[in-house]
């Protein structure tokens, strides 16, 4: 029994032993092994030291979510066996790393008066006979209306100081013919009043019935708070919908003489243009002889006037006021519109200068042009 014990140990033995050598034998062939996208995802941030089996990984500049981040992103894999990998190691591009270029643009709209000498508009006109600049470079005019259609919003800011109270009833009756002239269904108009202070009489609205009612609760001072009075229109203004490509429109009554602490001429203007507003004065003059006239007050008024690409009419009798009234609607229904894409690079704080000019040279001899002079690069 004990021979026999110790045969069957010694068969078990050897039988261990081969064993050991063919796991021996299988380990020194290695396998060989096709990496594939999900064993590259543990790769590190450029610096670090990883040890893979796989083939490198090339890392290269993608679109990224996060366009700040540091963060390294995974490209295809290539390597001496890449060739062997079919087509999950080549890359999609066929190899050529191609950058991605942005561009930044801002659509700028630009209402357009053409007038004769008379100041009777001018129609008839195609995008090819205008040329625009910015800052001295030429534009393609990608926008271009004959006659602009586009959505209206005006804000009427009435000047009730004691200076300018004439009739109330004229002033009345002729900014109500303005505003059911003016009206589209798609158009908008606020009032307000500004004498000691500036006053929200109607917010925008379609209604016409709702400015007339307004018409009848302005509320008069002594002081002349005028340029408060522009600053805070453009604001209210720079509010509305820039869809569809909508006008912005400030009509001011006043005589021009500001009196009242706050904002500064420069201010008001400058929150004009950034809200894209076109500026239209009637300015009021009591007594066109008057010595204390405010003569600086009234030149103020038609320089901010010029510089939106509005225009400015004098009034010297309340019976006045209907026909400026209608100039300034005819004005509005006879612009043209014209819209270039500018690019954003840089100083977005500076103001871009617009210039616009007809293609024949004999006509922009013939024809005066009226049109915003520039625009803030943020404005909104």
């Amino acid at each position: 029994m004990r021979a026999d014990a110790a045969s069957i140990l010694a068969v078990m033995g050897l039988a261990l032993v081969c064993t050991q050598i063919q796991a021996q034998e299988t380990q020194a062939v290695p396998t060989p092994v096709t990496p594939t996208p999900k064993q590259t995802t543990n790769s590190q941030p450029s610096g670090s030291q990883t040890q893979k089996t796989t083939a490198p990984v090339v890392r290269r500049p993608v679109a990224h979510p996060n366009a700040g981040s540091t963060e390294p992103v995974d490209g295809p894999m290539t390597g001496p066996d890449a060739a062997t990998q079919g087509t999950a190691g080549t890359p999609k591009n066929g190899g050529l790393d191609a950058g991605t270029i942005r561009a930044e643009t801002r659509l700028v709209n630009v209402a357009l008066n053409v007038v004769d000498a008379h100041g009777a508009p001018v129609g008839g006109f195609e995008k090819k006979d205008f040329q625009l600049y910015e800052d001295g470079n030429p534009q393609a005019i990608a926008v271009f209306e004959r006659k602009a259609t586009s959505p209206l919003s005006i804000v009427l800011a009435i000047d009730a100081s004691e200076t300018v109270v004439t009739s109330e009833r004229l002033e009345r009756e002729a900014a109500k013919h303005f505003v059911t002239a003016i009206l589209r269904p798609q158009d908008e108009i606020d009032l307000m009043d500004f004498a000691d202070t500036v006053r929200e009489v109607v917010p925008f609205t379609n209604q016409a019935k709702r400015i007339d009612e307004g018409l009848g609760n302005l509320q008069h001072g002594d002081e002349t708070a005028l340029y408060n009075a522009v600053f805070l229109a453009s604001q209210r203004l720079a509010a509305t919908s820039a869809a569809e490509d909508r006008r912005r429109v400030l009509v001011l009554i006043s005589d021009g003489g500001d009196s009242v602490a706050g904002k500064h001429y420069d201010e008001a203007v400058e929150e004009a243009q950034r809200a894209g507003a076109i500026v239209y004065t009637i300015i009021i003059v009591p007594v066109a002889a008057d010595a204390g006239r405010n003569t600086g007050g009234e030149h103020t008024l038609i320089q901010m006037s010029e510089d939106t690409g509005g225009k400015y009419y004098y009034v010297t009798d309340p019976k006045d006021l209907e026909p400026a009234f209608q100039h300034i609607s005819d004005d509005l229904r006879t612009q043209y519109l014209l819209g270039y894409y500018a690019p954003l690079q840089g100083g977005e704080n500076s103001f871009r200068r617009i210039k616009v000019k007809m293609t024949d040279a004999t006509l922009d001899a013939k024809y005066n042009l009226r049109y915003r002079t520039g625009y803030f690069a943020d404005a909104k």
